[in-house]
């Protein structure tokens, strides 16, 4: 398997049917194999219904894995990580604010040689002050600490070549760190801008008290 997109899922059941048709539209044209790992991260709607609907439907490109409980993403990304086969991996969110239309721009970086292509949401449709702001100021403090300048470690977008996430454990907020993470360990690092909707459906899952929790795990 040359490419796995990982996307966690909590109380998406709104976007789920649309993602999937984008996630098809712009996968099956890549002179690549491909693989789509939804992680169910205990959601209380129903989500894990239409996902087992659209593994059941094609289950050669699309597999399902659901947790127990609500664990957090960070949780959510590492149990699809430990079941990915992609030499790449491209992690997205889905609740169509990350565009799946620009995941053929983050490969094309990746075969320029880059180990790490993180998206970067240059014109965000969050709200300013609970959301950008915030935001921000926590891109600067990781940026800071670790040395690594990334103007977005919160787009979820980004593609790693399957070597530099080994080494590892994530726990926390720690999937915000990845970059750093392989940033240590000598990767090539780019950022390129990428697309942000607004959110259509359903309510934010992070406020300012995930900002505070990044901030302790930094």
């Amino acid at each position: 398997m040359e490419l796995s997109v990982i996307i966690p899922v909590f109380n998406e059941e709104e976007t789920i049917d649309e993602l999937q048709e984008a996630l098809f539209r712009n996968l099956r044209d890549l002179d690549r194999s491909w693989e789509v790992i939804f992680v169910d991260d205990g959601s209380r709607d129903s989500s894990p219904d239409k996902l087992e609907k659209i593994v059941d439907e094609d289950p050669e490109h699309f597999l399902l894995i659901c947790l127990r409980r609500n664990f957090g993403q960070t949780a959510a990304i590492a149990a699809g990580i430990d079941h990915a086969t992609g030499n790449i991996i491209v992690l997205m969110d889905a609740d169509m604010q990350n565009d799946p239309a620009d995941i053929p721009a983050l490969l094309e970086k990746i075969d320029e040689g880059y180990d790490v292509v993180s998206g970067w949401r240059i014109q965000r449709k969050d709200k300013f002050f609970t959301r950008t702001l915030p935001s921000r100021i926590a891109n600067g403090l990781i940026s800071w600490v670790t040395n690594v300048k990334l103007h977005d470690y919160g787009c979820t977008l980004k593609a790693y070549r399957r070597e530099v996430l080994t080494g590892f454990r994530l726990y926390g907020e720690m999937h915000r760190f990845i970059p750093a993470y392989a940033g240590y360990v000598g990767a090539r690092i780019i950022e390129v801008p990428v697309k942000h909707h607004p959110r259509r459906f359903g309510k934010t899952n992070y406020g300012l008290e995930r900002t505070l929790k990044v901030i302790l795990d930094l």
